[in-house]
């Protein structure tokens, strides 16, 4: 197992350079989105076929999490094609901090080893050797199934807001997003939440709690929701600061008006 998680990282680590190389060519960082959300794709298959655990558990659990990689890794590459030159304004504000590229490839590189510790429910469950699938396994994937449903409306419900020249400049507050200002994060958090329950039957399972948590960490205090919120503010202004007053900012949940 540990022999597999250094290849792990070291592909990891050339596929960030690579990503890397190539956001600086072409002069957009958004790239690292689609790489991260990609990186699950290339790693929890590898893990269930070098992996000596039994069979039906670990394709099943590296089939949702391809699935969730790759519904997530291309719906925001064509996000980023659809936007290119123009640049995710969280990307625009860490330039602003981080003038030179070099810093950009250290942040790349970290990157590659978070993704490495969001593939360890899918590196455990690969080398479990129980042949029966517990519970709490179908448990946690049927959270990573219904939160990657969920998280797939809310990105549907705002591309189709997003699409109506009549909404142009407005809040958008229909669907899921009447409940909650970041619904797609909201489901993004649960699909970990997921995962971690799946791998819980698995040895060493217990230390994946580490996914959710450093995801709700990403969400509240780097890149998801302060970033996100700060651009809107600035963009729509009292109309924005409305929507925070009377909406969730999270988990879905009744109005304030």
């Amino acid at each position: 197992m540990i022999g597999l998680l250094g290849v792990a990282l070291a592909v990891a680590a050339s596929y960030f350079a690579i990503t890397w190389a190539i956001s600086v060519r072409i002069r957009n960082y958004g790239l690292l989105d689609v790489a991260f959300s990609y990186g699950v794709a290339i790693l929890a298959p590898m893990y269930a076929w070098f992996g000596t655990g039994a069979s039906p558990r670990k394709w099943l659990i590296a089939a949702i999490g391809v699935a969730w990689s790759l519904r997530l890794g291309t719906y925001i590459l064509v996000r980023v094609i659809k936007h290119h030159p123009a640049e995710d304004a969280r990307y625009l504000t860490l330039r602003d901090r981080w003038p030179g590229p070099l810093q950009f490839l250290a942040f790349f590189e970290l990157q590659a080893l978070l993704v490495v510790v969001f593939s360890l429910p899918f590196l455990l469950v690969s080398f479990n050797p129980s042949p029966t699938i517990a519970a709490l396994e179908f448990a946690g994937m049927a959270v990573a199934i219904v939160a990657l449903a969920g998280e797939t409306i809310a990105d549907l419900q705002m591309q189709a807001f997003k699409r109506d020249p009549a909404n142009r400049g407005t809040v958008c507050q229909v669907g899921l997003w009447r409940y909650s200002r970041h619904p797609n994060y909201f489901f993004e958090s649960l699909v970990w939440w997921g995962f971690f329950l799946a791998a819980l039957g698995s040895p060493w399972g217990w230390i994946t709690i580490a996914c959710p948590l450093l995801m709700l960490y990403f969400l509240f205090k780097v890149t998801g929701i302060p970033l996100t919120e700060e651009h809107a503010v600035r963009s729509k202004g009292d109309a924005y600061r409305e929507y925070q007053r009377t909406t969730s900012a999270f988990v879905p949940w009744f109005r304030k008006d």
